[in-house]
């Protein structure tokens, strides 16, 4: 139970944190538009000038409605899969890292899964006026009306796709990081490894952000255009279509790394502080409740 009250609270700050870096983002990813750290900037200047300060948050109450369930899930659910794949427990440092990856990509398919319509939801808020969506129930009310229940999974699969890579690379590293750490500080129990400093957790956790969003941002860039599709009037039917339609539009290199800098900021800024706040609660939780 801590690994999910942990799991929903670390989620939560840490979005909240980089919103308004992954509005902008979205933004960019899903039209064919050059990209550049000076336009991703002023995008947010735009938006300030034009609908406040609180339209950099847009759609931030879809991220929550999926960010909690989703966080807590994928927590709660690598613990689980530490312990069926015995990572703990296994002597062989190769075989451990393996299984190690094996249950950060499991944990991230298992919370996808569940939460993929919150995903959608949040995405179509992020990169349209306030007058097209007024709410997240309203999302979901003209989805199902206009383009049917199974729009709901519209690019789930190149999320899939992305997440296994992402979550793996992220929870593996993260988690390598900080036995490495322990080990040179002589720490063994869980209790022991729980003091490791927060600065410390947080460059690793952003670390591990850096290395999962760079091997799965393509499949990302797939999937919010497959998203979004009916806002920008593109028909993005297929990840193969999508990719094909990028490529002799956009370029590879321009298309599908389309704000990848911006996910250098924004993406060890997030995974730090949710690995941060994760160990921190759940340490505290198993410790002092």
């Amino acid at each position: 139970m801590s690994s999910l009250g942990a799991g929903a609270v670390a989620g939560a700050v840490a979005k909240t944190v980089i919103a308004p870096l992954d509005r902008t983002k979205i933004n960019f990813q899903i039209r064919n538009e050059p990209y550049s750290l000076r336009k991703a900037f002023k995008f947010l200047g735009e938006s300030y000038h034009r609908d406040g300060l609180s339209s950099w948050w847009r759609g931030n109450s879809a991220t929550m409605a999926r960010v909690i369930p989703y966080a807590a899930l994928q927590y709660s659910c690598h613990e689980q899969y530490k312990i069926l794949l015995k990572v703990e427990t296994t002597e062989q440092r190769a075989q451990r890292h393996g299984t190690c990856f094996i249950a950060g990509s499991l944990a991230g398919v298992t919370a996808a899964s569940v939460t993929y319509p919150l995903d959608l939801a949040r995405a179509r808020m992020a990169v349209s006026r306030c007058e097209t969506y007024k709410n997240l129930s309203e999302v979901f009310l003209k989805i199902w009306k206009n383009e049917g229940p199974q729009a709901l999974y519209r690019g789930f699969v190149p999320s899939l796709l992305g997440v296994i890579p992402y979550a793996g690379t992220s929870f593996f590293t993260y988690e390598f990081l900080k036995r490495h750490r322990s080990t040179q500080l002589n720490l063994v129990s869980e209790k022991e490894i729980g003091q490791l400093h927060p600065m410390e957790r947080l460059i690793f956790g952003a670390i591990a952000g850096l290395l999962g969003q760079s091997t799965s941002y393509p499949l990302d860039i797939v999937r919010r255009r497959m998203q979004t599709s009916r806002l920008t009037g593109q028909k993005y039917k297929t990840i193969r279509g999508t990719i094909l339609h990028i490529r002799k539009h956009e370029g590879l290199r321009r298309g599908l790394y389309k704000g990848l800098s911006m996910n250098w900021i924004k993406g060890p800024l997030a995974t730090g502080t949710s690995f941060t706040v994760y160990d921190i609660i759940k340490h505290f939780l198993d410790h002092h409740i």
